[in-house]
């Protein structure tokens, strides 16, 4: 009975203890995991379970040990939202694996991923065809976004006898108020030409912004911190 009781009291801290972290950890540890989320998800898991069953644990050392690892989560998230370069190496990046309708077999290979997976991914999203698909980035939780054609956008635009247009994919140039300088390059911009269009909006610096986007024919979009927010950075 001793045993029942002590596993009892284990496993209602260690679910209460577990709620808590990731509450402060935040969503993204449930709707968006990344590999390393994954990994956490795991650890906490195997923390807690073999607590429950070894009779020197107490609710003491579980308590620290969950505390511990949930101290490291929340400092590797500050630092990825600090310094955004990081996020590449301790989040990954998204992969464009089709562009422009062409399928990039580099990116595949890089992400160990085949044809069929691939296409497996791509009906998930309702594209049944390649055909159909302008662009597909493959995300860092391991789905895919897709971008239709024009003609197989819903409603079937060809269907509603409307003048073909151009696709064309959104490329974010600022996330957190830094301005990307890779996707810039990639799609031959500058960060003066940037600087330029930020100043036409009536802001000074990409500090100004949470996140801007640029696409071909289209004014620069940008999403501004709130007042609030402007005094923290």
């Amino acid at each position: 009975m001793m045993d029942f009781g002590r596993i009892s009291i284990e496993l209602i801290v260690g679910f209460f203890a577990l709620f808590v972290i990731t509450k402060l950890l935040g969503k993204t540890q449930i709707t968006q995991i990344t590999p390393f989320d994954f990994i956490s998800a795991l650890v906490l898991g195997e923390l807690v379970g073999n607590a429950l069953y070894d009779a020197e644990i107490g609710v003491d050392k579980i308590l620290f040990t969950l505390a511990l690892w949930g101290v490291l989560i929340y400092l590797l998230e500050m630092i990825t939202q600090k310094w955004g370069r990081t996020r590449v190496y301790l989040e990954g990046r998204p992969a464009i694996v089709i562009h422009k309708g062409g399928i990039n077999k580099e990116e595949l290979k890089k992400a160990k991923l085949d044809i069929d997976q691939l296409r497996h991914l791509l009906r998930s999203k309702g594209a049944f065809s390649l055909k159909e698909v302008e662009y597909a980035i493959l995300e860092t939780d391991g789905t895919v976004s897709v971008l239709k054609k024009y003609g197989y956008e819903t409603p079937i635009n060809q269907d509603l006898n409307l003048t073909p247009k151009k696709v064309n994919l959104p490329v974010p140039v600022i996330s957190d108020g830094r301005i990307l300088s890779e996707n810039l390059m990639e799609q031959n911009l500058t960060e003066q030409w940037l600087l330029l269009e930020i100043k036409k909006l009536g802001y000074h610096s990409p500090r100004d912004l949470v996140f801007a986007e640029w696409e071909e024919g289209e004014p620069l979009y940008v999403i501004p911190y709130l007042e609030e927010d402007t005094t923290n950075n």
